[in-house]
């Protein structure tokens, strides 16, 4: 029988510190990190050995004990994705520490990972986002929604990297990353259905199939969801597909994965007045009925490995993507409509070798083709400076060239070093495919007729090419006291180039955006390990970020800003009993301005420097305290608590944070069925997914919903 590709210990782990790997492989060492990564039906099994031995594959690619790397990775494992059976993925996130992936309306949503919520200009790309380790977007055309085409409902697990990225992570890298790992094929036959029903009409089937023979075996994962929306005129439809298939040869290994999905919503826009979201009447409207999003996607990546002769290890990873998306923008002035859509091919290798008993050398390059078009355009015109029709309508070409070299050298028994540099190129040819400047789409001047005024809100820049070159290193140190006590230390480089609509969707009669690369230096401490039946693990951190790509409050896009991020992060896990366990996680952290910056509509003299910037708690944190009264049943009972944060930038405005209990049931009645019950917002407390401050319409919320109650049942064959 066919062992899945990643789940073979022993082959990989050795190449990644030969010295410390043959000796530490045997020591395990429970996964830091909380109920997230506990097992949901057999928790027992985790009391006889007291410990977990997790494996990463996020910071190199390969298989690494977690207890190896410096850098900070936490995972949410299957067993707390099926206890969660998230609605959006925001509910399994808020486990790991130093994370807000905040919900906007319906599947929307955007991220902070040791950041504050990153919103306008500069706010895309600062995350890379991945399936398997390659990214779900192009470099420079990210979505801040792009979550929403990975299936993380039915995952083998999440893994996320919190800081700056390795040398093997492309642009983009720069506050952290989230790596969605497939769930391998099964050893055997098996189907399992699932459905799932809670309010407002919502409704979700899931369907997996999966079997192995020899040295092949596939699985197949479909899930379909349908919300009628808690706001007025609101909800979505979804359907995601995983194709997943691994071979095993004799010199090649590989494994190849589909990914597919569609989403069509209806969306519903904010709910503006102080405190509005605790207010019935409004809490449930929605101010945008006329809201939309559709998009869609299509991804394939196969994965080959191979072991050389002499032990050495060959990745090569070709990739092809696809994606377009089609979505009102309500938010701003006249609503124009975005079509936007991206064709790409890609390829990563990676090549292995030990040429010391000792060291580990990993070095590789990286290869990408996009091409990429977008297209705006307004039905009707709204005020003089924002006349219908086109406003913008471009095509991109890019091409990404990248080569890296790690190096992880055991240098005494409990000591080993990691050491990593990229360099990197990235080129766009921009294509403008109607009328440059700053008129209407028939060249016409928008003209205020009472003032004399001119000047369209849009601007488009005349055909160009841009590139960037960008350098970025690491260097790690782990020392292993025992394993109740193993320290790190790392410091890192990361960079992300200006996003393609930053440097050619301009305003204000700005024609071309000179901007460069923002960049972030980082340093991180750290220290983990096992006492029993408890695990934990503390980082402190502190980074800088440069050239920050901002929008001035004349719209120009600019990149002088500077900000700072420092903080404390902990995981912590303890079996108190043997059916009664706990797990903690959470950050303290502060994300100040270092520099004057302003925003569209106010004062271009605003004093931010020292301030907090918008959208970042001071404190974030989840407890979950988990009861097995017997084998097959499991009982969870978390406690998800935000803390203040300011919504503008002179820190005038804030929102209180909240405190929420979500408890979980799942029970395994027998072999062939398990049955789900779950309570959000248990106490039915008011609360806002995400605050905001507007000039034009002040205060502002993303509602949270009500308690809400759903119910699953899953069978098995």
């Amino acid at each position: 029988m066919m062992r899945p590709i990643h789940d073979k210990p022993g082959r990989v782990r050795r190449l990644l510190s030969p010295g410390t790997l043959r000796a530490s492989l045997v020591t395990p060492l429970a996964l830091l990190g909380f109920a997230g990564t506990h097992s949901v039906l057999a928790a027992e099994s985790t009391s006889a050995t007291g410990t977990l031995d997790t494996i990463t594959v996020t910071a190199s690619r390969i298989e690494q004990p977690h207890f190896d790397q410096s850098s900070s990775v936490s995972v949410v494992n299957r067993d707390t994705i099926d206890m969660v059976s998230a609605v959006h993925v925001s509910e399994l996130l808020t486990r790991v520490p130093g994370v807000w992936v905040t919900r906007n309306n319906g599947q929307e949503h955007l991220t902070a990972i040791r950041s504050p919520v990153l919103t306008g200009a500069g706010s895309c790309g600062a995350f890379f986002v991945a399936e398997h380790g390659v990214p779900v977007r192009p470099t420079g055309f990210c979505n801040v929604n792009q979550l929403f085409d990975i299936n993380t409902e039915q995952a083998g697990r999440i893994e996320v990297l919190r800081g700056p990225g390795t040398a093997l992570h492309s642009s983009d890298a720069v506050h952290g990353v989230i790596n969605v790992i497939s769930e391998a094929p099964a050893a055997q036959w098996e189907v399992r259905v699932a459905a799932e029903a809670g309010p407002n009409d919502y409704g979700r089937v899931k369907l997996s199939l999966s079997d192995s023979a020899d040295h092949h075996g596939y699985r197949i994962n479909f899930n379909g969801a349908s919300d009628g929306g808690y706001q007025d005129d609101s909800g979505f439809d979804q359907q995601k597909l995983n194709a997943r298939f691994d071979y095993e040869g004799r010199q090649w290994s590989s494994f190849s994965l589909l990914s597919a999905s569609n989403l069509n919503q209806e969306t519903a826009g904010y709910v503006a007045g102080t405190d509005a979201y605790k207010d019935e009447d409004l809490r449930e409207s929605n101010p945008n009925p006329e809201a939309y999003r559709d998009s869609q996607s299509l991804r394939w990546q196969t994965h080959f490995e191979r072991q050389l002769a002499n032990e050495d290890l060959l990745l090569i990873t070709p990739y092809a993507r696809h994606s377009r998306m089609e979505f009102l923008m309500h938010f701003l002035p006249g609503q124009p409509v975005e079509e936007n859509g991206q064709n790409s091919l890609g390829l990563q290798t990676s090549y292995l070798t030990s040429p010391h008993p000792d060291l580990v050398l990993t070095q590789g390059l990286d290869l990408e083709l996009t091409d990429a078009v977008l297209k705006q355009t307004q039905e009707s015109p709204f005020l003089w400076f924002t006349p219908e029709g086109k406003q913008y309508d471009y095509e991109v070409q890019a091409r990404l060239l990248a080569g890296f070299v790690t190096a992880d050298y055991q240098w005494t028994e409990p000591m080993t070093l990691s050491a990593g540099l990229r360099f990197e190129t990235l080129k766009y040819d921009y294509d403008n495919r109607m009328l440059s400047g700053n008129t209407d789409a028939d060249g016409n001047p928008c003209v205020n007729t009472n003032t004399g005024a001119t000047g369209c809100r849009y601007t488009r820049p005349e055909d160009r090419s841009d590139g960037f070159e960008n350098l970025s290193a690491n260097l790690g140190l782990v020392y292993r006291h025992s394993a109740a006590v193993i320290g790190s230390a790392r410091l890192s480089h990361g960079f992300r180039a200006p996003q393609a609509t930053e440097l050619y969707r301009l305003q204000q009669g700005q024609l071309i955006a000179n901007l460069d690369s923002e960049e972030i230096n980082g340093v991180e401490l750290g220290l983990k390990g096992q006492l029993q039946q408890a695990s934990y693990e503390l980082v402190a951190y502190y980074m800088k970020k440069n050239n920050v790509i901002f929008q001035s409050s004349e719209r120009l896009n600019l990149d002088n800003g500077q900000t700072r991020h420092y903080g404390l992060e902990y995981e912590l896990f303890w079996q108190w009993a043997a059916h009664w366990d706990v797990g903690a996680s959470g950050s303290f952290a502060h994300h100040r301005y270092a520099s004057n910056v302003s925003s569209p509509g106010a004062s271009a003299s605003l004093q931010t420097e020292g301030n907090e910037i918008v959208s970042a708690p001071h404190r974030m944190g989840s407890v979950e305290l988990g009861w097995v009264p017997q084998a097959n049943t499991r009982v969870a009972l978390q406690w998800v608590t935000m803390g203040k944060y300011y919504t503008d930038l002179e820190n005038n405005y804030s929102y209180p944070g909240h405190d929420l209990l979500h408890l979980r049931l799942r029970h395994q009645v027998n072999p062939s069925l398990e049955l789900g019950l779950r309570i959000q917002n248990l106490t039915d407390r008011d609360y806002a997914e995400r605050a905001d401050y507007s000039a034009f319409a002040g205060e502002r919320y993303f509602v949270g919903q009500p308690r809400s109650l759903y119910a699953d049942a899953e069978f098995r064959f």
